[in-house]
């Protein structure tokens, strides 16, 4: 197949090109399940010298291990439920979901499960998952884990779930148990990694969280030495409040009194809010009750919405957006102030200005670096007023 560039095209024969092909891929990928289940049936991979499907596949399919144990599972399951076949085929499922679903699948759930599961991602199968069939609570531990051959801070690793949980205080210094090894036929268990760096670290785990029931989940990660003490000073700080130690309980309380002062620096979020101060007309400064008549109003959400009517769904990296921009003679008014991801605000820059307008937050860092090394130099105030610009940019 000859690659040929897309420099060519216009924005809306790129669009309709790769929509083109990711539908050419999702067929293509529907009919390799098909013929390798037909494949696997008649164990053609042991003429060819192979004790397995899945070698056979990795050794002349050069397909990677993720994505033979994904197609092996979705081609023996889609002879036992064909109409998974025309889900891949119109991408109303993936791969992925398959997988995640097999163990729940039988002659007589499966055409509502598939149907539930039909557009979701990942995240939100193993959410209908965990409601479905929900798993018992882990026991909240700390344990020491494997140390790499350098010098470094020693590590624990936590584990705690979302629920309160009863039971004796969390020991420091548990006794190390063994990982057991990951079976291909079994769900990988994810886990949050939040390892200090080490010199010459091994390779970090992938960081997720796993939904046990409706609104419970099991979450672990790693910390450094200093973050353990710290739990163990408030696990007896609150001692009268909490006396199992409970990990879960500890993290809620911590992480509600850090979403309330991170929502009160970037939302001006209080429950006692007081009347603003007067400003200039030519001010750039967003007052306080503005923010929060945005922040309640976009539901801390980008509020960009696509020409086919989709708002864009991202939560985080969000910055001020000034409808008309504030160079243009824009106020920083409610009306004219939305929340925007850092993304979809530059994509405005670049509509308004014109392409090479835009910028980035590196940009911004490296503006700010060299006004504050160029002001200790001369200390002139023409570089305060350039440092505070640049750190004030939406």
């Amino acid at each position: 197949m000859k690659i040929t560039h897309a420099s060519h095209l216009d924005n809306a024969e790129l669009t309709a090109e790769l929509s083109r092909l990711a539908r050419c891929e999702r067929e293509a990928a529907a009919a390799l399940i098909v013929h390798l289940a037909e494949f696997d049936v008649r164990r053609l991979f042991e003429g060819a010298g192979h004790s397995s499907l899945f070698k056979y596949c990795m050794a002349v399919l050069h397909l990677s291990e993720d994505a033979v144990y994904n197609r092996i599972t979705a081609a023996r399951m889609a002879r036992q439920y064909p109409v998974i076949i025309e889900g891949l085929e119109s991408g109303a499922l993936s791969l992925t979901t398959v997988r995640l679903l097999a163990a729940r699948l039988t002659p007589e759930n499966h055409q509502e499960l598939l149907a539930a599961a039909s557009g979701k991602g990942k995240q939100a199968v193993e959410e209908l998952l965990a409601h479905r069939y929900p798993q018992p609570d882990v026991a909240a531990r700390v344990r020491k884990v494997p140390r790499p051959r350098v010098e470094a801070d020693a590590d624990v690793a936590v584990t705690a779930a979302s629920t309160p949980k009863t039971g004796p205080p969390v020991v420091a210094g548990a006794p190390l148990t063994a990982v057991s090894p990951v079976v291909p036929d079994v769900p990988l268990v994810p886990t949050v990694s939040a390892t200090t760096p080490l010199a010459l670290p091994p390779a970090p785990a992938r960081a997720m969280v796993r939904p046990l029931a409706p609104e419970r989940y099991e979450i672990r990660f790693t910390a450094s030495g200093a973050t353990r003490e710290k739990l163990r000073v408030a696990q007896d700080l609150l001692g009268h409040a909490i006396p199992s130690g409970d990990i879960a309980q500890v993290f809620d309380r911590a992480l509600t009194l850090l979403v309330a002062d991170l929502s009160k620096k970037k939302f001006a979020a209080t429950e006692r809010p007081r009347r603003g101060r007067c400003q200039s007309d030519k001010s750039r400064n967003i007052p306080a009750e503005v923010q929060r008549r945005v922040d309640a109003r976009d539901a801390r959400r980008c509020r960009f919405v696509a020409p086919d009517g989709r708002r864009c769904d991202e939560r985080r990296f969000l910055e001020y957006h000034h409808v008309v921009p504030y160079a243009a003679g824009g106020r920083p008014t409610v009306d004219n102030i939305e929340l925007r991801c850092r993304a979809h605000n530059g994509c405005e820059v670049t509509r308004f200005f014109g392409p090479g307008k835009r910028r980035t937050r590196d940009d911004a860092g490296r503006d700010v670096r060299a006004a504050d090394g160029a002001r200790e130099g001369a200390g002139n105030s023409f570089w305060n007023d350039l440092s505070s610009k640049a750190r004030g940019r939406t």
